[in-house]
């Protein structure tokens, strides 16, 4: 029999697995869906041109906010598992 602790584990990793970051392509797409680019935004936000593409791939706190405050939603919203529900 599993204890309390080992359930709410079990309950958090299946909720977590459900949960799937956005594609990469569909992260651009909705950017030039709002008629910058990538490189356009990332540029404007006193970056340089390839940077916010490492939020694409890799954890990015700052770009990861720059690219979802464009967007209208919140970095947890694009990338959950980058953002793990606190419990």
């Amino acid at each position: 029999m599993k204890t309390q602790k080992e359930r709410l584990i079990e309950k958090i990793e299946n909720a977590e697995s459900r949960k799937q970051d956005w594609h990469r392509a569909e992260i651009v797409a909705a950017v030039r869906k709002r008629g910058k680019t990538i490189t356009a935004l990332s540029i404007e936000s006193g970056l340089s041109a390839n940077t916010l593409k490492s939020a694409l791939q890799f954890k990015y706190p700052k770009g990861e906010r720059i690219i979802s405050d464009f967007l209208g939603v919140q970095p947890q919203e694009i990338w959950p598992s980058r953002y793990p529900e606190q419990v």
